[in-house]
């Protein structure tokens, strides 16, 4: 098992490696060298230096058997998706060939755009920028292109941009920036569930090793580094900042925690976690780091993007700023809690507006911070710290006005898996696990005609999913509380 993990691994890493030197030589065949370094120097690597101890006694037969499959699953799936992203003419190896919509649409292509604007235009939010001039705001917007791609509009804070700006001289045309960020976005991920695998000790990791195959296959996980949106590369920037602060690493603890929350605003529940916990060291590094890259920000684009930022900010906060919301196969897929507003409006309920949604949000915002400071103060062991911050995460996510099916399923598909791993690999367990991951993996891309209220309904699967998942973790916690104390009770009577 230790060979098959760790040529997997390199594999893996050799696809990702490929990507991102195809972006940043331009060569095929450099491309093809520095990916088999990659994936020979990982393999080797991690099978000499396991970074999760193996426990084989941990699995089960089926639990192997499952592996094995979604490891070649997932392996043929990235590599598929990898021919796509070095060459867009592949269209054939794209996610879902047959969806223009899946085909076309780029997130990554609004971080490009309005990086390149910071110099020249005095409102990197100016819908002019990435909308044809005959865009009819009562409809689905018609958006510009660059190359075979439809450009999304920009919706992240100023500071976000350091990022794209920084990559820019590696990159200089969107299409190397693509195959680097798809390689870059894929590395960081990859590391990031194997450092939380490592969190759980030798058995649980082990089973969280070999479930990790199960995300990478699902749809949402295709789609979203398809796309390129940063959303899955935050989270796992998130985590690691997380584990960083449990090994006292504090200050790269702080940078990666203080850019993910500059950039995407939800990480920063994380810090109110930290508060909960008086974590100060962790906390003081994240601020200082925060204020760092808002005042490098100033400094490199000066003040215009953050007057921009302030008046677009209402819009993004109430979600008038997303044009999603003129189209009803888009409000459909939206795991939003916000957004149920206007799921009810497509059902025909009376009285759901931008209005009504800004209430339920700011409803939600304070049960949220309620629960992570609920879960700030329980005592945790080491092998749930990565649950309970990624459930953070995902109450965090559901609070964005536009929360869709492409990228909202990879979070509550990752904590399925470390759930898991945490339970017996018994049958009934694996049969749970993927019965959740089918429907985590429901996906309708928006330009296959349906009824906009059937695919509402059906999207309530994944969401109620994600939901449930999420609240599994914070019951475990006063459960785990609960064990605790009668421990305690029956070892030393006199506590009470």
């Amino acid at each position: 098992m230790r060979a098959l993990v760790a040529w997997s691994l390199g594999i893996a890493a050799g696809i990702f490696g490929l990507t991102a030197a195809a972006g940043l030589t331009g060569s095929r065949w450099a491309a093809i060298l520095i990916a088999a370094v990659v994936a020979g120097l990982v393999g080797l690597l991690v099978y000499r230096r396991p970074i999760v101890p193996l426990d084989e006694a941990a699995c089960s037969p089926g639990l192997k058997a499952v592996s094995g499959l979604a490891t070649i699953g997932a392996l043929v799936q990235i590599a598929r998706l990898a021919v796509f992203m070095v060459d867009p003419s592949q269209v054939g190896y794209s996610a879902v060939p047959t969806s223009q919509w899946e085909v076309q649409h780029s997130c990554l292509s609004a971080y490009f755009v309005s990086a390149q604007a910071l110099s020249s235009a005095p409102n990197i939010y100016d819908d002019s920028l990435y909308s044809m001039p005959d865009d009819d705001p009562a409809g689905p917007r018609k958006a510009r292109m660059i190359g075979p791609f439809k450009i999304d509009v920009f919706e992240y804070p100023p500071p976000f941009l350091l990022l794209p700006r920084t990559l820019a001289p590696l990159t200089p045309d969107f299409m190397s920036l693509r195959r680097l960020w798809f390689g870059l976005n894929g590395g960081v991920v990859l590391l990031a569930l194997l450092v939380m695998a490592r969190f759980l000790g030798p058995a649980a990791g082990t089973r969280a090793l070999l479930l990790s195959p199960l995300v990478w296959l699902a749809l949402p996980t295709l789609s979203v580094l398809q796309k390129g949106n940063v959303q899955t590369m935050v989270i796992a920037a998130a985590m690691l900042a997380m584990a960083l602060f449990e090994r006292k690493r504090f200050a790269a603890g702080g940078v990666l925690l203080a850019f993910a929350t500059v950039s995407k605003l939800y990480p920063g529940m994380l810090v109110v976690y930290l508060l909960a916990r008086r974590q100060w060291r962790a906390m003081a590094w994240t601020a200082a780091m925060a204020v760092a890259f808002t005042v490098l920000t100033f400094v490199e684009f000066g003040w215009a993007p953050y007057a921009a930022f302030l008046d677009h900010l209402p819009g993004l906060l109430g979600g008038e700023a997303f044009p999603a919301f003129r189209n009803p196969a888009a409000i459909a897929i939206n795991f939003s809690i916000p957004g149920l507003v206007f799921k009810l409006k497509l059902f025909g309920v009376p009285g759901m507006s931008f209005g009504a949604a800004k209430i339920l949000g700011w409803i939600y915002t304070l049960v949220a911070v309620g629960v992570t400071v609920y879960a700030g103060l329980k005592t945790l062991r080491d092998e749930e710290r990565p649950l309970v911050w990624l459930a953070i995460l995902i109450l965090a996510t559901l609070r964005s006005p536009f929360l869709p099916q492409a990228y909202a399923a990879f979070p509550p598909l990752w904590l399925l898996t470390l759930l898991a791993a945490n339970a017996a690999a018994t049958t009934k367990t694996l049969l749970w696990v993927l019965l959740a991951w089918a429907g985590l993996n429901l996906y309708w891309p928006i330009d296959w005609v349906v009824d906009p209220r059937l695919l509402a309904a059906a999207n309530a699967v994944p969401q109620a999913l994600t939901i449930v998942l999420a609240a599994l973790v914070f019951r475990a916690l006063q459960r785990s509380e609960n064990d605790r104390a009668r421990l305690l009770v029956a070892t030393d009577p006199g506590r009470l």
